[in-house]
């Protein structure tokens, strides 16, 4: 067709069809090890609404000690946010494999850690501390993990699948719930609860050790992104030309110029957070401990609705290739926002079918954020900067969404006797979303590699307004 727009990106070097080279790999290599890190992540949320209570909070009542439990969890999200600035300092300065493979060690260590922690009644008070440590661990891993996956995929592609492309990391958080609920599930089935609460649950944190293997040999495979190497080559021939330069701080160029960018990052990642978390995580506290459902009813309907959205995030991913990432985004947020009104009276029910529908669209929704989210971000800073950008904008907005949304929600529940707040909550934060994405720039169609040209032309004033770059010709 005539005149049809094509986006160029002057660092992918196309397969014959037309795909980078390389990117399939790239992007194997992130989807492992985002599963394996959300994997060891979400265990833990998962085990803090079915166990934890009792293990480490037992002379509690039971959501009292799961809200202790949770609160254990939430402080992981605290060190999210140090984990951005400290990866995405060193991942802007020396590149994002190095750090891929530093954060999957830390989160996997960590989490096999857990499983290995004694209870309450063996060791007192210590117990509780240790677990805790070990969360703030998995967060400060999981703060730079995010940031280093999603841009490594974003940087080997092109701007015209970036979309499809970006969206494969964020599959890993389906994945990694998946497995992680699945693991859990089929402890709870073969054990009884006895069993489970004394060692059963130990397992699937100790299986962690196996995967981080798994994780660490597809890392290592991999090539550092090209448009780093290219931006860290500039920045040398920079500094040989001219003895006296220095490379300015990313934190710091990127606090100056990209603070806007930040604010909308944060401001889109609230829904977004809050809403899967309470779909997830507060879920199991919700059917278990008020509804009196059984713990397998409960995990089987994340479980499904889980696989569900691993095979939407990509299909949203494309989508927002198509349409914009905005308009995506939008319609995730506006959704989850009315659905909070219908997804507890489903599982008021006690239906199984209702269980699973008022999870699974909940994710179809959370699905329509998430996909889109990864390229979105990327697209709003320069490459030098980009890992700080992108993970500030990210982890920070995690502490004040998803690290206190199971602690409001199940705070909520027990003040009031019922889900009512708890939806009001949801609708308000995809209030906040959707204000955040008007302020947003749309980005689709972006050209990192011109991104990056400008910058470097206009070093004093480019970094702070970048505008869409997208090469054209006809076909």
């Amino acid at each position: 067709m005539a005149g049809a727009p094509k986006v160029v990106n002057a660092h992918s070097s196309p397969a014959p069809d037309g795909r980078p080279r390389g990117l399939t790999k790239v992007v194997a290599a992130s989807l492992v090890g985002t599963t394996i890190e959300w994997y060891d992540y979400f265990l833990y949320g998962s085990a803090a609404a079915l166990v934890f209570g009792k293990v480490f909070f037992p002379d509690s009542d039971p959501l009292t000690g799961t809200l202790l439990a949770f609160l254990t969890y939430a402080i992981g999200f605290a060190a999210r946010p140090l984990g951005a600035l400290v990866f995405g300092h060193f991942g802007d300065r020396i590149g994002r494999k190095q750090l891929l493979i530093v954060s999957l060690l830390m989160m996997g260590v960590s989490s096999a850690l857990i499983g290995c922690v004694p209870g309450y009644r063996s060791i007192g008070i210590t117990a509780p501390i240790l677990l805790t440590t070990l969360r703030v661990v998995q967060g400060f891993a999981l703060g730079g993990e995010w940031g280093g996956a999603v841009l490594l995929v974003s940087e080997h592609g092109d701007a015209r699948r970036r979309g499809f492309w970006a969206s494969w990391p964020q599959g890993g958080a389906p994945a990694g719930n998946l497995i992680a609920v699945g693991v859990l599930s089929l402890m709870t089935t073969v054990q009884s609860d006895a069993a489970f609460q004394s060692w059963g649950w130990r397992i699937p944190f100790l299986l962690s050790a196996v995967l981080v293997g798994i994780g660490l040999w597809v890392r290592l495979s991999v090539d550092e992104s090209p448009l780093f190497q290219d931006a860290l080559a500039r920045a040398e021939a920079r500094k040989a030309a001219d003895a006296a330069s220095r490379e300015p701080s990313p934190l710091l160029s990127v606090l100056r110029w990209h603070w806007r960018d930040i604010l909308v990052a944060m401001g889109a990642r609230i829904a977004e957070n809050i809403s899967y978390y309470v779909i997830t995580a507060f879920v199991l506290t919700y059917c278990v401990d008020h509804l009196g459902l059984a713990k397998q009813t409960a995990l089987n309907a994340v479980l499904i609705g889980s696989a569900v959205q691993f095979c939407l995030i990509p299909l949203f991913g494309a989508l927002s290739d198509r349409v914009g990432r905005k308009p995506v985004y939008l319609v995730g947020a506006v959704g989850v926002g009315a659905w909070a009104w219908a997804f507890f009276a489903l599982l008021d029910t006690r239906s199984f079918p209702m269980l699973v529908l008022a999870v699974t669209v909940g994710l179809v929704f959370h699905s329509a954020m998430y996909a889109p989210q990864a390229a979105f971000f990327s697209e709003l800073f320069a490459t030098r900067m980009r890992f700080s950008g992108a993970s500030i904008g990210a982890q920070f907005a995690s502490v004040a969404a998803g690290a206190p949304a199971p602690l409001i929600a199940v705070a909520l529940l027990a003040h009031y006797g019922d889900a009512t707040p708890v939806s009001v909550y949801i609708s308000l934060a995809a209030v906040v979303t959707v204000i955040a994405l008007l302020f947003a720039k749309e980005t689709r169609g972006r050209d990192l590699a011109a991104v990056d040209a400008e910058a470097d032309a206009q070093p004093d004033s480019a970094e702070q307004k970048i505008t869409p770059t997208v090469l054209t010709d006809t076909v």
